[in-house]
């Protein structure tokens, strides 16, 4: 009898969760829009509050509006600080917990604004003419280093935008040889220095000067903020001040008196060293380098730490052969907390300051993009496949997520699957990389697949949360994303697999995942697409030369003739070091630009760049279409006004997802449409 009982209670919770599954849907396009982007999680430094960033969708203004929020260490309502309509981010607490210092662009430029923890309106630091690019507090609360470039005397800072557009424009006059950058254009002969400010007077001082840039330069992978020594009477920065900075990659340390003065070498490295950040105890500096420079970003990023006073650095990762970043010492100063890139995770790790024992993953979050070290714990920004980035908290061997910003625009969703898959390559080189499948999947039916190729070269997927992946897979598709040779997160002789030989390995790595799951039984190999955005492009552009085996493939802001890139892309310096002057050695570059076999391509190829790239220049995209056009090869291309290689306006990422569905809908399973049908108005 009580089993008969039993299986009815059984078979009644299973029916609900039958019905509670069946009533959610799949995610679709317009989810892009609703996911809200989390980051930046702050402890106060009583450890008390976590503050962190929200971006939402304004779609009035079509752009992400930014807002700071924070929430209970142990849990519980996250409470928005800031509401404009503006991007306020960058949240920083004051020593003695009072004030949320943050950016925001509430007027013309981005300024400091302070916000009392308690409540009420924000209130403006600074009003510098060109705007603040960085800060950080000083350890008594009293004043803040700012980062400020140079003015443009040919800037109007007075005029109104609607009038500046009204007038004739000055010409550009560059003479640097670092002279474009995607994002910032052409750049003249401006740099960024460090300021302090007094947060009572509001009396400035400047503190570096000269033809550098002093908190990193545009090429740098991340913003070195100036940081204040504990005791406060010196700040830590990064430049690189050899006799041409924009002929190398070289950043050194220097400290400076806090009321100014000569700054001090500290690291005398050719190659990057960046990111620094001092030990409590003020008695050591940790930070990032790489000393190999000629492995351009090859070579896996080290840690290394060096006396305060100067002196010899000490290389704590050296053997490790993965990349670390952010780092942050314990409150005693003998550990170094770190990011671990490593076999497609991104965990938390850390390592004594001996660099005698290293404890790898202390969360067991396999996709940790941030955190924030405080006296109760950790502060995490991780996610999994099926969560987008939340804050998570790791105390006492606990983790627990606190945030729950994505709850409500996930709750009604089913999910694609993702795995791990295991390959050999074609010369046996071991390869991995993740499968994810439809919501629905059924190991007896063949699906069609998408190959999505990532960019970089030298990044890597991991088990994050990725949009992309679960919109294909949501309309029926299996995705298949590689890690091929030129991944980071495998050691340096992986990674550099491909240096000068773009396109080679890193074919055969691919396409043996792709021959991979054909075994497995469950892909009909007459449906399969390709594709990929920036690398990722450059590879479905070198995959379309040599095989047919695709039915469609998307290259997006992909680089096809790298002859012509020289001097076209912000990238002069790494082909000079990886291929050499074109000038001397065309070959070099001839022979391995897609642009030289694209007769071989009858794959139908929608090609996709932002206007304003100059990462990967809008004008390869217009030669790939074109020839694919002269040769009768089926493509359309599409240009996205005013975007770089990242896109910032949200309807044109809703707007590509959508083309990309199309695109491989037509091809791969038959339906009408190549291109989403579209109303008179706007996307």
């Amino acid at each position: 009898m009580h089993k008969l009982i039993w299986l009815v209670v059984a078979l009644f919770l299973y029916s609900g969760i039958a019905r509670s599954e069946t009533q959610k849907r799949n995610l679709i396009v317009d989810d892009v829009l609703a996911i809200k982007d989390v980051y930046d999680p702050q402890v106060s430094p009583d450890g008390k509050w976590i503050a962190f960033v929200v971006d939402v969708y304004n779609k009035r203004a079509d752009e992400w509006n930014a807002d700071i929020f924070m929430v209970p260490f142990g849990g519980g309502e996250a409470i928005r600080l800031s509401a404009s309509e503006k991007e306020d981010n960058t949240p920083r607490w004051s020593p003695d917990n009072k004030w949320l210092a943050f950016k925001s662009k509430r007027g013309k430029k981005k300024q400091i604004y302070l916000l009392n923890r308690n409540g009420g309106d924000a209130i403006q630091l600074t009003d510098i003419r060109q705007g603040v690019e960085d800060f950080s507090w000083s350890p008594d609360g009293k004043n803040l280093a700012l980062v400020i470039k140079d003015a443009d005397p040919d800037e109007n800072y007075e005029e109104e935008e609607d009038d500046a557009k009204d007038k004739t424009e000055r010409p550009i006059v560059i003479t640097r040889l670092q002279f474009l950058y995607d994002e910032y254009g052409f750049l003249k002969e401006l740099y960024k220095h460090i300021y302090t400010i007094d947060i009572e007077t509001k009396a400035m001082k400047q503190i570096t000067s000269g033809p550098n840039d002093d908190a990193g330069p545009v090429w740098s992978s991340y913003t070195s903020t100036p940081q204040w020594s504990p005791d406060g009477k010196q700040i830590l920065f990064v430049s690189n001040r050899t006799t041409n900075p924009d002929s190398n990659r070289n950043l050194d340390l220097f400290v400076i008196p806090a009321e100014g003065g000569e700054p001090k070498q500290l690291t005398t490295n050719r190659g990057t060293d960046e990111n620094p950040v001092w030990s409590p105890d003020g008695k050591q500096i940790a930070y990032q380098t790489v000393v190999k420079p000629e492995m351009l970003w090859y070579e896996m990023k080290k840690m290394a730490i060096i006396p305060a006073a100067g002196g010899d650095p000490k290389f704590l990762t050296k053997e490790l052969d993965r990349n670390t970043w952010q780092y942050s010492f314990s409150a005693d100063s003998k550990q170094i907390y770190f990011v671990l890139e490593d076999h497609g995770t991104q965990t938390l790790a850390s390592i004594s300051t001996s660099g005698s024992e290293i404890n790898r993953d202390l969360t067991g979050q396999k996709a940790v993009a941030d955190y924030s070290i405080g006296p109760q714990g950790i502060a995490l920004l991780a996610g999994r496949h099926d969560l987008p980035n939340e804050v998570f908290t790791f105390t006492n061997a606990r983790t627990q997520q606190v945030s729950k910003i994505n709850a409500s625009a996930l709750a009604n969703v089913r999910l694609g699957t993702t795995a791990r898959v295991e390959f050999k390559s074609k010369d046996g080189t071991h390869v991995e990389g993740f499968v994810t499948k439809p919501p629905d999947f059924d190991g007896s039916k063949n699906y069609p697949l998408i190959l999505w190729i990532h960019g970089g070269p030298t990044a890597q997927y991991f088990e994050e949360f990725e949009f992309r992946s679960q919109i294909f897979a949501a309309k029926g598709y299996v995705v298949l994303r590689v890690n091929p040779r030129g991944s980071t997160g495998y050691g340096e002789a992986f990674c550099k697999a491909i240096f000068a030989e773009w396109g080679n390995v890193d074919y055969d790595d691919v396409m043996a995942g792709v021959d991979h799951l054909i075994k497995l039984g469950y892909i009909d190999e007459n449906r399969m697409g390709v594709g990929g955005w920036s690398y990722g492009g450059m590879l479905t552009d070198h995959v379309i030369t040599k095989t047919t085996r695709f039915q469609a493939a998307i290259s997006g802001a992909s680089e096809l003739n790298y002859l012509m890139d020289y001097g076209a892309d912000h990238y002069q310096n790494e082909w000079e070091v990886e291929l050499g002057l074109p000038w001397e050695k065309p070959e070099a570059y001839t022979r391995i630009s897609p642009f030289f076999k694209i007769k071989n391509v009858t794959t139908p190829t929608l090609v996709v760049c932002g206007k304003e790239d100059v990462n990967v220049p809008l004008v390869n995209s217009e030669q790939l279409y074109q020839a694919l056009k002269r040769l009768g090869v089926d493509t359309m291309l599409i240009v996205y006004p005013g975007e770089p290689h990242t896109f910032y306006t949200p309807s044109y990422h809703k707007d590509r997802y959508e083309r990309y569905l199309a695109w491989y809908g037509h091809y791969l399973k038959g339906e009408p449409d190549k291109a989403p049908k579209r109303s008179a108005q706007k996307p």
